[in-house]
């Protein structure tokens, strides 16, 4: 556990049973079925469209396979949420991540949205990742590194590093994760722990998308609540 975990938790704590707003109906975004609802960003397959999508429904479970690269991105806009996503690395350990705030795609490589992704790498689940957008944590360049070094675009650090090891269950096992976006803020828990917190997003508001980043990776659930603010 990293020294500064105990402030960071005793704050999310205190955040997380603060009166300023309820949460309404949850709605998955996943049917089990098929993918309505989302739709893929894969570039390789405006090169070849003989490629097969990287995302597809198996045994009810939502996979991406990895390959080619690229995202798959909710239709609808949301904002100030709780997204709670359930996910394994069936295989081998590797590479995903699920990105909040989405917008312009293809902004960052020629390949990843505008967005802040919250990693799901095996080992280093909850860090954020600036894609052409921007957030801050606190003990920032303990986090990211040299301040003259930040940055949201190629070349850049845009990794923010996340608060606690040793979060991720076992390969092969389901981890849970619960996003949650609420006005410029973006905490994140990965089995029950609380594993990051920003504030100060640049953005508030955008698409949902799941990666395929060279990694087969399944997900059982994706379920969205909204949060409702409420005036003091």
């Amino acid at each position: 556990m990293k020294p500064f975990i105990f402030i960071a938790l005793t704050f999310g704590l205190f955040c997380c049973k603060s009166a300023n707003s309820s949460h309404s109906k949850a709605q998955s975004l996943f049917n089990g079925k098929d993918l309505s609802g989302w739709h893929a960003d894969v570039p390789d397959m405006d090169k070849n469209p003989n490629l097969k999508s990287p995302f597809l429904v198996r045994n009810g479970l939502l996979v991406s396979m990895g390959t080619p690269g690229g995202h798959l991105i909710t239709d609808a806009i949301h904002q100030n949420y709780r997204l709670e996503i359930e996910y394994r690395f069936a295989g081998k350990p590797g590479n995903c991540g699920a990105l909040v705030h989405a917008s312009t795609p293809r902004a960052l490589y020629s390949m990843f949205p505008k967005s802040i992704e919250v990693q799901m790498m095996h080992q280093n689940a909850g860090d954020f990742w600036c894609i052409v957008e921007d957030i801050s944590v606190p003990e920032m360049e303990k986090r990211r590194g040299p301040k003259e070094k930040w940055g949201i675009t190629e070349g850049k650090e845009r990794r923010i590093v996340n608060l606690t090891d040793n979060s991720e269950k076992p390969l092969g096992e389901w981890n849970s994760m619960t996003i949650e976006c609420l006005n410029a803020e973006v905490k994140v828990w990965l089995n029950g722990d609380l594993v990051n917190h920003g504030f100060n997003s640049t953005a508030t508001k955008g698409q949902i998308a799941l990666q395929a980043e060279g990694s087969e990776v399944e997900f059982r659930k994706v379920m969205l609540t909204p949060i409702r603010k409420i005036s003091k």
